[in-house]
């Protein structure tokens, strides 16, 4: 199959063996962060743990550190949340620690296999994909051939975290990779996984994506947090031409 689809990092790390690109969708928020910063020139990092060492590979980097969306001060005003990165000051650099998305993309820059390479030889390609730039990422990906046989094309859903840190599957994020299997499959015929398909006909067939990511768990729990701008943001479907991709442990918008 040209095109796999699965869940959260254990998966992607089985799926990502065989593929020789991986794009990742963390709807609500780490994707849709991402773009936004990219979008403003920033070099975004991805990190695994919002802890202490998240503070030392910042200060290695001489790069802002996004915090918490409660802990945004004036001398602290990244985080994950969109709305928030829009208002901050530019910053060349971000390390942008996330659970989810970011632990997958840094899990793929590190471990996969290009085409033909070996171990060592550097990581998959890897893409922040959102509902924002869901139709500049199918055409990235088309134009260099991904999702054929020859050039295999893996699409994660981050998905959330229950209390115990198991996977949560959610809404937002399958709705996300529908979104961008429906741009891709638009652009021409591809080999796409039943899994997949399904996904892609899921946001084919849902009346209003816009209004279920307001409704859904992810985007009621914002809500209740009070930060529905971040949802808002999130929804604002293909209004961005940025394609962030991960070069040299970095996200930069593609060349």
């Amino acid at each position: 199959m040209g095109v796999t689809f699965g869940w959260g990092p254990t998966e992607a790390a089985v799926l990502a063996r065989d593929a020789a690109c991986l794009v990742v969708v963390d709807v609500l928020s780490f994707t849709t962060a991402v773009g936004v910063a990219v979008e403003s020139g920033a070099a975004v990092y991805p990190y695994r743990w919002r802890d202490e060492t998240a503070v030392g590979y910042a200060a290695k980097l001489d790069a802002a550190l996004a915090v918490g969306r409660s802990e945004v001060s004036p001398e602290s005003p990244w985080s994950l949340s969109p709305a928030a990165l829009r208002t901050a000051p530019p910053t060349e650099r971000l390390v942008l620690p996330s659970p989810n998305g970011s632990t997958i993309a840094a899990q793929g820059g590190e471990t996969g296999v290009p085409p033909g390479g070996a171990p060592g030889d550097g990581g998959l390609p890897v893409v922040a994909a959102s509902l924002r730039n869901r139709t500049a990422v199918a055409r990235w990906l088309a134009d260099r051939g991904y999702g054929s046989e020859s050039l295999p094309l893996t699409v994660i859903a981050s998905g959330e975290r229950w209390p115990d840190g198991s996977l949560r599957p959610a809404l937002e994020d399958l709705l996300g990779v529908g979104a961008v299997l429906s741009a891709l499959r638009a652009l021409g015929p591809y080999d796409l996984t039943p899994e997949a398909r399904a996904a892609a006909t899921l946001w084919e067939a849902t009346e209003d994506p816009v209004a279920e990511l307001h409704r859904c768990d992810s985007g009621r729990e914002l809500y209740e947090y009070g930060y529905p701008q971040d949802v808002a943001v999130a929804a604002e479907v293909d209004t961005s031409e940025t394609v962030p991709v991960l070069t040299d442990g970095a996200f930069l918008e593609a060349s």
